[in-house]
C-alpha cells in the first residue's frame, strides 16, 4: 500500500517524454542504450516480453470465464472444459467484434462504469461487515499497519508490488493513449513558440490530476479488498487457490450481504475481467505492433499502414490469448520466463524513463528539482524491487 501511494503518481505523470516529443513507448526504448544488432536492447526485451503479454493475458480471460461460468454453466458442470471453453469463446468473439468494428467508445464508457461500480461496491461491503460476525476494528486496522510481515509472505507481498499501483506495461501502454487521443495530441507537435510551452505544461498538469485521481481510486479498492479479505478469509483460513479463487471470494460478499452479494460480485468480477482483456487489446496491440515496425515489418509513422496492421492484430491476439487460456493448464516454464522477463522489464522502464526524460524531454516544460527527485527515487525504488523479484525467481527456479 505504502509503495502504491508513492509510485502511483510519479508512475503515472511518467509519459511526459511523449507530451515533449510526440513519440511513443517502443519507439522511444529503442533510443536507450547499449543497441545491440542495430536496436536498443529495451526494444529486444519488449519483443521477448510477447510470451508475458501471452500467458497474463490466457488467465484473465479464463479467470472471466471462469466467472461467468459459475453462475451460468454450459452443461451440468460450470468448471469443466466445455463449459469454460464455451464462455472463453463468446468472450473471444464480443472482442474480436468490438475491436474490428473500432467501438472503442464503447470500451471507454464501460471502464468507466465499472470502476466506479466495483470500486463503490467493494468500499460499501466493508462497512456492511460491521452488522455480521465479520465486523472489524479500528484495532484491527492499526495491527495491520504495523511495519511487519509475515513469515514466508515476502514472496507474496513481493508479488503485490506488481499487481498494485501501476506497472511496466502500463505505463509503456499509457503513452499510445496520450500520442493518439490524449495530452500529446491536443498539445501539438513541438515548436519554439510559447504557445506549445503553455499547452504541453498544461496538459501535463491534467494528467498530474489524472495521476493523483487514479491513485485515489487504486488505493481505495486495494485497500477495500485487503480488509475483506482478512477480515472474512483469515479468520475462517479460507485461501483462494486453483479453481476456487472466483468462489472462495464470492464467499465475501455472501457473507457480508447474502447471496445476491455473491451473485453481484461474479457478474462484476467477469465483467471487469473481460474489460481488461478488452482494454488490453488495443494497448498491448500497440506495443507488439510497434515493436515489430521497430525490427522492419512496416512503417509506423505511415497511418494508414499502422491502422491496418493494427486491426488485424486487434483480431488475432484474442483469439491467441483464448486458445492459450482454455488448452494450456499448466503452463510452469512459460510462467517462470514471464516473471523473468517482467522483472527486468520493470528495472528497463525504469531505466528508460530516466534516460529519455534527460535526453529527449523539451527542458522548458520539466517539472522543477522536488518532483524530479520523487521520479528518481520512485525508478531506483522499482529497480531494487525488480532485482529482488528476479533474484527469488531464479533462485526458486533453481531450488
Amino acid at each position: 500500500m505504502t509503495r502504491t501511494s508513492w509510485t502511483r503518481p510519479t508512475s503515472r505523470t511518467r509519459p511526459a517524454p511523449s507530451i515533449s516529443t510526440g513519440r511513443v513507448a517502443v519507439s522511444g526504448y529503442n533510443d536507450v542504450p547499449p543497441r545491440i544488432a542495430k536496436r536498443g536492447w529495451m526494444a529486444w526485451l519488449v519483443l521477448l516480453m510477447f510470451v508475458q503479454f501471452m500467458t497474463s493475458q490466457a488467465g484473465v480471460i479464463s479467470a472471466a470465464a471462469f466467472a461467468f461460468s459459475s453462475l451460468l454453466p454450459i452443461g451440468p458442470d460450470p468448471y469443466s472444459l466445455l463449459s469454460i471453453g464455451t464462455w472463453v469463446a463468446i468472450l473471444v468473439a464480443i472482442a474480436v467484434v468490438i475491436h474490428y468494428f473500432n467501438r472503442y467508445t464503447l470500451v471507454e464508457g464501460l471502464s468507466t462504469f465499472l470502476v466506479v461500480a466495483v470500486t463503490g461496491f467493494a468500499i460499501l461491503v466493508v462497512f456492511l461487515l460491521q452488522g455480521t460476525e465479520w465486523a472489524w476494528t479500528l484495532g484491527d486496522m492499526a495491527e495491520g499497519m504495523r511495519f511487519q510481515i509475515a513469515v514466508g509472505a515476502f514472496g507474496v507481498a513481493l508479488s503485490m508490488f506488481g499487481l498494485t499501483g501501476v506497472g511496466a506495461g502500463e505505463v509503456t501502454a499509457y503513452t499510445y493513449w496520450c500520442v493518439e487521443k490524449g495530452y500529446a495530441a491536443w498539445t501539438g507537435p513541438r515548436d519554439d513558440s510559447q504557445a506549445w510551452v503553455d499547452r504541453a505544461r498544461g496538459w501535463i498538469g491534467v494528467m498530474k490530476l489524472d495521476a493523483w485521481v487514479s491513485w485515489v481510486v487504486y488505493t481505495l479498492s486495494t485497500a477495500s479488498f485487503y480488509i475483506l479479505g482478512a477480515a472474512v478469509l483469515h479468520p475462517q483460513g479460507l485461501t483462494p487457490e486453483g479453481s476456487e479463487v472466483m468462489t472462495t471470494i464470492a464467499s465475501i460478499f455472501d457473507s457480508a450481504v447474502g447471496r445476491w452479494g455473491a451473485v453481484v460480485f461474479l457478474i462484476g468480477a467477469g465483467t471487469a475481467l473481460f474489460k481488461t482483456i478488452i482494454a488490453n487489446v488495443p494497448s498491448l496491440g500497440r506495443q507488439v505492433g510497434n515493436t515489430l515496425a521497430v525490427f522492419g515489418a512496416f512503417d509506423w509513422e505511415d497511418r494508414k499502414v499502422r491502422d491496418r496492421w493494427m486491426r488485424w492484430i486487434m483480431i488475432v491476439l484474442p483469439i491467441l490469448w483464448g486458445i492459450f487460456g482454455t488448452i494450456v493448464r499448466s503452463p510452469l516454464p512459460l510462467v517462470i520466463l514471464a516473471g523473468i522477463l517482467n522483472s527486468i522489464f520493470l528495472i528497463g522502464v525504469a531505466i528508460s524513463t530516466l534516460y529519455l526524460s534527460r535526453t529527449q524531454t523539451d527542458p522548458r516544460v520539466k517539472d522543477g528539482v522536488a518532483f524530479n527527485a520523487m521520479v528518481v527515487i520512485s525508478a531506483i525504488a522499482i529497480t531494487l524491487v525488480g532485482v529482488i523479484g528476479l533474484y527469488n525467481t531464479i533462485a526458486d527456479l533453481l531450488g
